[in-house]
């Protein structure tokens, strides 16, 4: 499984790695679909009119599982067409692929980590900022399951081996911030870069604690592993980085925000829908929106355990763009050394475009 958080590689127009796309709904499906007629009612839902003109648009973003919810959650329940639209959904290889394909015109919008995004604009991508879908990071700091016991916080991991998905990442801006914070010479640690999949090097002790995301989080507990800072729990957000941290949200090409305003509203209509769907919606129905490429035989039932127990703390309730929580992410960039950091929120950011 790819991560949303992918370090910017150099922008460029080549070919889009896609993996997967998934279309908006048929009628047929709608019916049978997560939300059903009376999920959509219950949300004042309408169903679209066979016939009706549908705006094509494309929207790119990674293959990371809990990233994608809302949007196959808007798109299953219909609520992209009820507004107008016929979104394809493409996903890519990390959040740096999407956002390529947005720079390079392949697609019109791309959902990412407000991280990879910062990275985009720094490295010369000339992309706005227009809503939110998620507001804290989908990775946690758990040890290895050998030295759960002799690794109880952040301090303890002085002189250790510890694994990111790749170094200039989210999670690696992240555990720096995290062990600067807790006082941890950087020098003294090494970061070693296993991808996205954490779980077999935690599980065997080849790292001594690492960045980890779902559902490799809950098999690791399972097998005692210890959390030390878990990012999608509003509690430690709040403790550790003193509240919410703008996490997925869609960007568009500046350029073309003017002509789009209006398709952009439409678009953050849907999706303020689907944020509503996804926190009140069964998590097994949350689970039948998603692509099965994505989700694994056994981690159906460790998915819909997940969102049960994190969606409230991960999923915003609005789309619209809060500059303190975003401001938090610049500033966490900028205290790891991350590119990122060098970004003026005024120049990503415009929350003013979802305004009537």
């Amino acid at each position: 499984m790819s991560d949303c958080c992918n370090d910017l590689r150099p922008l460029g127009h080549g070919e889009v790695d896609v993996l997967h796309i998934s279309r908006d709904f048929s009628r047929r499906t709608l019916l049978k679909g997560a939300a059903g007629a009376a999920g959509l009612a219950a949300l004042g839902g309408v169903l679209p009119a066979f016939g009706q003109d549908l705006k094509k648009i494309r929207l790119a973003f990674c293959s990371q599982l809990l990233c994608v919810v809302p949007y196959e959650a808007t798109r299953a329940a219909g609520f992209f067409a009820e507004e107008g639209l016929d979104v394809e959904l493409v996903y890519t290889r990390g959040g740096s692929a999407a956002l390529q394909a947005l720079n390079g015109g392949a697609v019109e919008y791309a959902a990412t980590s407000f991280d990879a995004a910062l990275n985009a604009f720094a490295s010369g991508a000339d992309i706005a900022r227009v809503a939110t879908t998620g507001r804290l990071p989908l990775f946690a700091l758990a040890t290895s399951v050998e030295r759960a016991e002799t690794i109880t916080e952040v301090s303890d991991l002085e002189g250790r081996t510890l694994g990111v998905s790749a170094l200039g990442n989210a999670d690696h801006a992240f555990l720096r911030y995290l062990l600067d914070r807790a006082g941890v010479d950087l020098d003294s640690v090494e970061f070693a870069t296993v991808g996205t999949n954490l779980y077999d090097a935690l599980r065997l002790g080849q790292l001594d604690a690492g960045m980890v995301q779902e559902p490799a989080l809950s098999l690791l507990q399972e097998r005692g592993a210890r959390v030390l800072v878990n990012g999608m729990d509003i509690e430690d957000a709040n403790e550790y980085l003193g509240g919410a941290y703008e996490f997925m949200g869609v960007a568009v090409r500046t350029e073309e925000l003017e002509e789009r305003r209006e398709e952009i509203r439409a678009l953050g209509r849907a999706l303020a829908k689907g944020l509503q769907y996804v926190q009140e919606a069964e998590p097994e129905a949350l689970v039948d929106a998603l692509p099965r490429e994505i989700i694994t035989g056994g981690d159906r039932e460790i998915v819909a355990a997940s969102l049960e127990r994190y969606r409230s703390s991960l999923y915003p309730r609005e789309v619209e763009l809060n500059l303190e929580v975003m401001q938090r992410v610049i500033d966490v960039q900028k205290a790891a050394g991350g590119r990122g950091g060098s970004v003026k929120l005024e120049e990503i950011a415009h929350p003013d475009v979802l305004e009537s």
